[in-house]
């Protein structure tokens, strides 16, 4: 059962459509519903985006991310769900200059599970991935973000700083973490 974490994002429901045409068994539960019951039945994760910043929605974030790590499960965590993913794992992240919305150029730097070719995909954030930690590597880069696109370096654990769920392109890209998961 692939579960996704929804942190508040208005773009959730794009995320359950996209499932749906795929034909994923899923559920969607809000991260204040978390439990330990919840993540051991759960075999993939998807973290979705948010609204504000709040401690709790990060804690629990963290928690899920780490049970990810411990238990090899696959993960996409999306603009902040990937920046939270990149925070887990000794990153930093910071306040954008401007936010960033709208459709954008995503140039892949190396081939990836995700993706082989440049993507355009919907941005919406005002914090970005500044560093990323150890166990991390980055695929794909922007005019806008210097990590688009990173993974864990071993285990099927990918984040996005944009919106997959609100492109076409992106929305390939899903189906990609899709056809891993299955």
């Amino acid at each position: 059962m692939l579960l996704v974490v929804d942190n508040g994002s208005v773009f959730t429901t794009n995320i359950s459509k996209i499932l749906l045409k795929n034909k994923i068994e899923f559920d969607v539960i809000n991260f204040e519903q978390i439990t330990n019951f919840v993540l051991t039945k759960s075999d993939a994760f998807i973290l979705s985006g948010r609204r504000k910043n709040e401690q709790r929605m990060n804690a629990t974030n963290s928690e899920i991310i780490n049970h990810v790590l411990s238990e090899k499960k696959p993960l996409l965590g999306i603009c902040y769900g990937a920046e939270i993913l990149a925070l887990t794992l000794g990153g930093t992240i910071r306040k954008s200059e401007d936010i960033t919305k709208g459709i954008h150029t995503v140039n892949v730097k190396t081939p990836n599970p995700l993706c082989e070719q440049d993507l355009q995909v919907y941005q919406s954030h005002g914090y970005e991935i500044a560093k990323l930690g150890t166990k991390l590597e980055n695929f794909a880069t922007s005019d806008t973000c210097q990590h688009e696109i990173i993974k864990h370096k071993t285990l099927p654990i990918f984040g996005t700083q944009f919106h997959p769920e609100m492109s076409d392109d992106g929305q390939l890209l899903i189906e990609s973490f899709l056809k891993i998961i299955h």
